[in-house]
């Protein structure tokens, strides 16, 4: 079994316990924990010590925390090995232990998926019905966002800047702007940011193809800010989960 990834916040030089040191941090909550009880563990692949060059056991505190979960899950739930080393690589795997949420009653100690944490960089429904008004001519909206006039005329062609009929443009200009001078430091020029064009306005034919099938509670604004604000944070996922490949 492979044991818990180490913290990346964890020193290169992670200070590193004898058997007999981690004896005497176990021996008040387990008082009957020997040098043989964690060898067995160590064979049974349940806590993998590191070896010196002199073959003496070393324990981090990371193993030191796992010994005590393993012993904690026979002492106090009677859990069998098996059930004891799925439980393990489900931590090794990212899911919570129940001991770690206060609050929470621990049910049968099983650890559990973690729930879905809102992005903080995905716009909520409520950012996306805030308004916030401002009006700018071209030559401001260039000065803000540090876009040449080429670059904005491109903008406008491929549809990423929509002035109104004034020839003005919105708090929202801003943001596409300021992101395409941000990618055209990257080499990317306005004709490479069409599919997001494309893809924007296919979010928002779904978005009105829900509104116009499905009833629900809510001002039509509302539901839009809800169903848009959710395709948002897919978007974001999708594209978070495809870097980390």
């Amino acid at each position: 079994m492979t044991p818990a990834a180490p913290d990346p916040a964890t020193p290169a030089a992670e200070k590193r316990l004898t058997i007999g040191k981690v004896l005497a941090q176990l021996s008040e909550d387990f008082p009957d924990v020997s040098a043989s009880k964690l060898r067995f563990l160590e064979t049974e692949g349940l806590v993998l010590p590191h070896r010196t060059a002199s073959g003496y056991r070393t324990y981090t505190e990371g193993d030191v925390r796992r010994l005590r979960y393993v012993l904690t899950a026979q002492r106090d739930r009677y859990w069998p090995l098996k059930v004891i080393r799925e439980a393990l690589d489900a931590l090794d795997r990212g899911l919570s232990d129940p001991a770690d949420a206060p609050g929470e009653g621990p049910g049968d100690g099983r650890p559990r998926p973690p729930a879905p944490i809102p992005d903080p960089e995905v716009p909520t429904p409520a950012d996306l019905l805030a308004r916030r008004e401002v009006v700018l001519t071209g030559p401001e909206l260039r000065e803000a966002t540090g876009i040449d006039r080429d670059t904005m005329h491109a903008l406008e062609t491929y549809g990423l800047l929509q002035p109104d009929a004034d020839g003005h443009f919105g708090h929202e200009s801003l943001a596409i702007a300021a992101a395409a001078h941000q990618l055209g430091e990257h080499g990317l020029e306005a004709r490479h940011l069409r599919p997001f064009r494309t893809a924007a306005d296919r979010e928002i034919g779904l978005v009105e193809q829900v509104l116009a099938t499905r009833r629900a509670t809510g001002t039509r604004e509302e539901r839009a800010a809800e169903i848009a604000s959710a395709c948002i944070a897919l978007h974001v996922a999708l594209v978070r989960a495809g870097l980390t490949r």
